[in-house]
């Protein structure tokens, strides 16, 4: 029976330790600029991911970097600008070397993101605008992307050489 056991894999286990805000600016450019903002915003989201090992076992830091531009559908005015850098402190056991870092970027961000978009939506709100409440993020196809963009450029660079 012992046997059995000992050969069944182990579940991947992740546990978050702790959130916080590394780094944010929100600059509501429209107000300073003494206008008033009653107009139709299109706004952009450019979003990059970055993990990392912690010195303790086990522990490693994933971390979601949003800027978010607002700006006037018509005439290109900007409305706000919000730049944040979001990140999560977890413990992770039994995840195959392999496996790790799309886990630390792909599994990690899912589970802070509702935190993030919570404060985004308060930040918008607390800075005179609607609160954007932020679309979900597909961290799969978002990781995906990037592998091949890595790909694509080493292999450019490789023909140069």
């Amino acid at each position: 029976m012992a046997e059995e056991q000992a050969t069944q894999p182990t579940a991947p286990q992740m546990r978050v330790l702790g959130q916080y805000i590394r780094d944010m600016s929100f600059e509501n450019i429209v107000s300073q600029k003494g206008a008033a903002p009653d107009v139709q915003p299109d706004v952009q989201v450019q979003v990059n991911l970055d993990a990392k090992k912690r010195s303790q076992d086990n522990q490693y830091e994933s971390s979601i970097k949003l800027n978010v531009t607002s700006k006037a559908k018509e005439g290109d005015t900007v409305l706000f600008v919000l730049e944040i850098d979001y990140v999560g402190m977890f413990h992770i056991e039994n995840v195959p070397d392999e496996q790790m870092h799309p886990f630390l970027l792909i599994e990690c961000p899912r589970m802070i993101f509702p935190f993030l978009r919570r404060v985004v939506s308060d930040i918008t709100r607390d800075g005179g605008f609607p609160p954007l409440n932020l679309e979900n993020i597909d961290f799969v196809s978002l990781y995906r992307n990037e592998i091949a963009r890595r790909q694509k450029e080493n292999a450019s660079t490789e023909t140069i050489n």
